[in-house]
């Protein structure tokens, strides 16, 4: 039995199939006189669509930014670092079909636009506080992120 790469037990019986047949006779056995427990209950539409938006890479930090004022396009670029233009202007155009956030352009040279968020938007802001809370705890360990966040 040397060399078939399956260890034998003390009565030559290799460990492959015969000790497996009884591990799932026992599990039957077991299985059949314990209580069937309930079907895992599925994810409401409420929470799917939330993680669909704003589980998004880059969504939740241009509602962070955007939390404490309007920002410019330029500026808000400039807030996240690693952004492009392109994936920002994506985002923010999600985000504003979604009705979170809104889109002002002031006229005039030079012609500007800024985002801010509208009230629903703003309402995220407990969430997110509560969001930061736990990564700084659980993710970072304990180390505070922003002065003043109230962890």
């Amino acid at each position: 039995m040397a060399g078939n790469g399956k260890a034998t037990g003390t009565d030559g019986a290799r460990s492959g199939s015969a000790g497996n047949d009884r591990a799932q006779n026992e599990a039957g056995e077991r299985a059949e006189t314990a209580p069937v427990p309930e079907p895992c209950g599925r994810v409401d539409l409420g929470i799917t669509r939330v993680f669909e938006l704003l589980g998004k890479r880059w969504t939740g930090p241009i509602i962070a930014v955007l939390m404490t004022q309007p920002v410019h396009f330029a500026d808000l670029r400039r807030a996240i670092p690693g952004i492009s233009e392109r994936m920002l202007s994506d985002r923010l155009s999600e985000l504003a079909a979604a009705g979170l956030v809104l889109r002002e352009v002031t006229e005039g040279p030079p012609l500007r636009v800024s985002y801010r968020l509208t009230e629903s938007g703003a309402e995220l802001g407990p969430a997110l506080s509560a969001l930061r809370c736990w990564g700084e705890k659980h993710l970072l360990g304990g180390v505070v992120g922003e002065p003043g966040a109230g962890c």
